[in-house]
């Protein structure tokens, strides 16, 4: 075993602790670089990307709780208020394991149509071998080919078409594509 599979699976033990608490106050779905990277792709990352249902202070406030409760804190602030104001604001907060910066939540609040879209289509992808819900391959790919560009999406991409070959619909990823070039660009 190398140093790949040990840190993807610190990253999916990580994540899951996370979502165990998550999933009992709102929806959520995981997207961007840890989608391809448990699909196999050999590359790092240091955070997890997290879009969730928006939620009310209330309920925001019994989640963090929860997580403090677990050994999560938030690097923005401890403060639940403080940090409710950035999600409701639509930017995102870091959350990590008490002591350590590595690796990182990146969680953030649904913002538009598409957000929503992906976590009403959410569903658990058989080729990660694990039972968290991400956004669809075809959703995916589309934000890493339209929005986020980088290199290393650019190569996420591959790696999923790859991966997925001809279950991939095409129409839907332009579909999405477009949806992007409305709402974000």
């Amino acid at each position: 075993m190398g140093i790949e599979t040990k840190d993807k699976t610190i990253l999916e033990k990580f994540t899951r602790d996370f979502v165990k608490i998550l999933e009992k106050y709102t929806k959520y779905i995981i997207v961007s670089g840890f989608v391809a990277i448990l699909h196999g792709r050999s590359r790092g990352t240091e955070d997890i990307d997290i879009i969730v249902e928006r939620i009310d202070l209330e309920i925001f406030i019994r989640l963090h709780k929860n997580l403090l409760k677990k050994n999560f804190e938030c690097l923005q602030s401890s403060k639940p208020e403080e940090i409710y104001k950035y999600l409701r604001d639509n930017l995102s907060v870091r959350y990590v394991r008490k002591d350590n910066l590595v690796p990182q939540i990146e969680l953030k609040f649904a913002k538009d149509e598409l957000d929503e879209y992906q976590l009403e289509t959410r569903k658990k992808l058989p080729f990660t071998g694990t039972d968290l819900y991400f956004s669809s391959i075809e959703m995916n790919i589309a934000f890493k080919e339209e929005l986020l560009k980088s290199d290393k999406d650019i190569e996420d991409a591959k790696h999923l078409r790859i991966i997925y070959g001809d279950k991939i619909d095409e129409k839907e990823i332009e579909k999405r594509k477009k949806e992007i070039r409305k709402l974000r660009l």
